[in-house]
């Protein structure tokens, strides 16, 4: 691409390490990266030694002062917020009004009423304003090949009758995100944090909102922040049950979304191939015949082509109207946060009845 966008990266961690700069490493024609700022010096140093192996002339920004100076550079269209959940709203406030673009990590808030509040001040800082900053939310889930497949299969299995997700992680010692502070001191924890992925899949998956939950919840491994299990049951607005099961720490780990309609089934399960971490997608069908198809990850990738490709096309119809990818809006992270606060609540409350905050 002739003259690529610029960015910024704020936040220097794990992800940044070892996702933001590999993913980006394999879109350099379509990017480049300016700066990384961090709190300190020390961390954004960390990070900018990598990423100088992909792009030589990235700079290291830290503290308030770096922050400024990656705001006042016109040159800099667009940032990814890559901080703690508990800060990622403000941060990302401030940049849309300083008028650069923003690529936010999930969870998009960490509560509905913050998630209101962001999109409240938003809307009335550019109301219907043609040309205003896109605020992305990055939920690789809705980019994976996995899932996009599926949903297409979806439709090829007729009435929908039931529907299961069942998570089983492995947040132990050995997990680079266990001692995470941020996750640790978050409303809902890892459940929270991690959830929003399953849910932001689940709802793609069936095509349809999820209407009301009743959950139980409870805390038994006492190394993980509470609750660190919860199953719900959940009605969706096409009138289907389902069932979303988590386990934040398993000896046993599996991630698979399963889809029953008159006609056949749609599975889709976390595995690998040929040494490829991805999802078997397998469609079982009412004449007893069965096809599988493995699709690698490569979601992050995607996502953030997609958000680049917005920035580009944005910048081009530079006061104009534009629609950005409906996959990375913030009102979709909302939604995903949205199921789960209120799968926490109706745990909190011994299995209430509780119906989903729309947005």
């Amino acid at each position: 691409m002739k003259n690529p966008p610029q960015i910024a990266i704020l936040g220097a961690g794990i992800f940044v390490r070892t996702q933001y700069i590999p993913r980006l490493a394999e879109i350099t024609d379509l990017v480049v990266l300016k700066a990384i700022w961090s709190r300190t010096e020390e961390s954004a140093g960390g990070a900018v030694e990598i990423a100088r192996k992909i792009f030589p002339e990235v700079e290291c920004k830290w503290g308030d002062s770096g922050l400024d100076e990656i705001i006042q550079d016109s040159s800099i269209v667009a940032v990814a917020v890559v901080l703690a959940g508990q800060t990622q709203v403000d941060m990302s406030m401030k940049l849309l009004k300083a008028g650069k673009h923003v690529i936010q990590e999930k969870p998009a808030a960490s509560s509905i009423s913050e998630a209101e509040a962001a999109l409240s001040s938003y809307n009335s800082t550019f109301g219907a304003l043609p040309g205003h900053p896109i605020w992305a939310v990055a939920e690789n889930y809705r980019f994976e090949p996995a899932l996009v497949e599926s949903k297409k299969l979806v439709g090829e299995i007729g009435e929908m009758m039931s529907v299961q997700l069942i998570v089983e992680g492995s947040m132990n010692s050995s997990n680079p995100y266990f001692s995470s502070s941020w996750r640790r001191n978050f409303t809902g924890g890892f459940i929270l944090d991690m959830g929003v992925h399953f849910i932001a899949g689940l709802r793609m998956l069936v095509g349809c909102e999820i209407q009301s939950v009743s959950a139980f919840c409870s805390h038994v491994d006492t190394s993980l922040p509470p609750p660190d299990n919860i199953s719900s049951v959940f009605q969706l607005e096409n009138g289907c049950s389902g069932v979303f099961v988590m386990v934040v720490s398993s000896k046993s780990p599996k991630v698979f979304w399963r889809v029953i309609g008159l006609k056949g089934t749609v599975q889709i399960e976390r595995g690998n191939s040929d040494g490829k971490h991805g999802y078997l997608v397998s469609l079982y069908t009412s004449d007893e015949q069965s096809k599988c198809s493995f699709y690698p990850f490569s979601g992050v990738t995607e996502e953030l082509k997609a958000f680049i490709s917005d920035v580009s096309q944005a910048t081009l119809k530079k006061g104009s109207s534009f629609e950005a990818e409906p996959r990375c809006s913030f009102v979709e992270g909302a939604r995903d946060v949205a199921v789960l606060e209120a799968m926490l609540e109706s745990g909190t409350r011994h299995g209430a009845l509780v119906q989903v905050k729309r947005f």
